[in-house]
């Protein structure tokens, strides 16, 4: 049992602590912490400080609400019961110390809580102590052995993709929010593309949605961090476009996963004819070709409508079916001004 200090100041706060607290326990192999299977529960101390024209403030009655399954629950059950004590204290005045403590349940169906009895002072519970058990010593150097062996703490990860792979704040938090799994196969990612942001977008945004349409774990997921390095990458050296990148990611998600590899995408990047096309002499006979058949664009962009280029890029990236975008922009530009 954890029993935090009386320092929360509304519901999202407790929702925040409570969330961050799960997290915590399941980056250090506690619990697996699934409140809707029991493994972990929340009670909640409720009472209001009501401000008073003079300065002072009013304390209305302690509640507890027991037995709390959910994280969203917890927070609309301190919200709610922020409000009826609030509306009690209007109708009776009731103040903390005047009447007893009382417990209440919540009922998420119908978004309120309710009495179930009053609060037993701790004489109340008859504690007494059970000679078969022994008392526990903690010693200080056991307390530093455990510390050493502590796992790296989620807002110390955060920090660090921050800081070292220049994640944003909200990017960092999504990944490391996922769980332990799903930040180390964004690690295994940014170290072999040696690009944390192209990693984050990939993971958050293309992996989440295969993770979400096929109802997987990260750790379920067929395409392994180690492939999905390798393809990414053939994205930072200028290989493979984004477009051809998500065209090969699309591919191996229909094959057994025995065969999805590094290699695999290697051949698949030749079956394709997706490999980034680097011969400047093939990119001229295509941008002259595209040039000759648009003279229309290419009188607006030598009259000055340079965003009228756009079509023309397009053109030539459908032809080459794999090119850096800017180098065909580039290219198409210089050839235009030199007729």
């Amino acid at each position: 049992e954890i029993v935090s200090e009386p320092d929360m100041n509304s519901a999202l706060e407790a929702r925040n602590y409570l969330s961050e607290l799960r997290l915590l326990l399941t980056y250090l192999g506690v619990s697996d912490c699934n409140m809707q299977e029991g493994s972990l529960r929340c009670d909640a101390n409720v009472n209001l400080h009501i401000p008073q024209p003079d300065g002072t403030h009013i304390a209305t009655p302690i509640v507890e609400i027991k037995n709390m399954n959910s994280i969203r629950g917890v927070e609309a059950a301190i919200a709610y019961e922020a409000k009826r004590q609030y509306q009690q204290w209007q109708k009776t005045g009731e103040k903390f110390g005047e009447v007893a403590k009382q417990t209440r349940g919540w009922d998420a169906d119908k978004g309120t809580t309710f009495a179930q009895r009053g609060k037993e002072e701790a004489a109340d519970y008859r504690y007494f102590p059970d000679p078969d058990l022994v008392p526990v010593t903690v010693s200080e150097e056991l307390l530093e052995q455990i510390r050493a062996e502590f796992r790296e703490f989620p807002q110390a990860r955060r920090s660090r993709y921050q800081s070292d792979w220049g994640l944003s704040a909200y990017d960092a938090e999504v990944i490391v929010d996922q769980g332990e799994a799903f930040a180390e196969y964004f690690e295994t990612l940014t170290s072999l593309s040696g690009d944390g942001k192209q990693s984050a977008n990939w993971l958050t945004q293309n992996v989440q949605q295969a993770l979400n349409e096929r109802g997987d774990a990260i750790d379920q997921f067929p395409i392994r961090a180690e492939v999905l390095g390798h393809l990414l990458q053939k994205i930072v050296a200028g290989d493979l476009t984004n477009n051809g990148a998500r065209e090969i990611f699309a591919a191996l998600l229909e094959e057994s996963p025995e065969t999805i590899s590094a290699a695999r995408v290697d051949q698949l990047m030749e079956e394709k004819g997706l490999a980034v096309v680097k011969d400047t002499g093939e990119i001229l006979r295509i941008v002259d070709a595209v040039i000759d058949r648009n003279e229309r664009i290419v009188a607006d962009v030598k009259g000055g409508k340079v965003q009228a280029i756009g079509p023309l890029i397009g053109q030539v990236m459908k032809d080459l079916k794999g090119a850096d975008p800017k180098t065909v922009r580039t290219v198409l530009l210089e050839r235009i001004q030199a007729r």
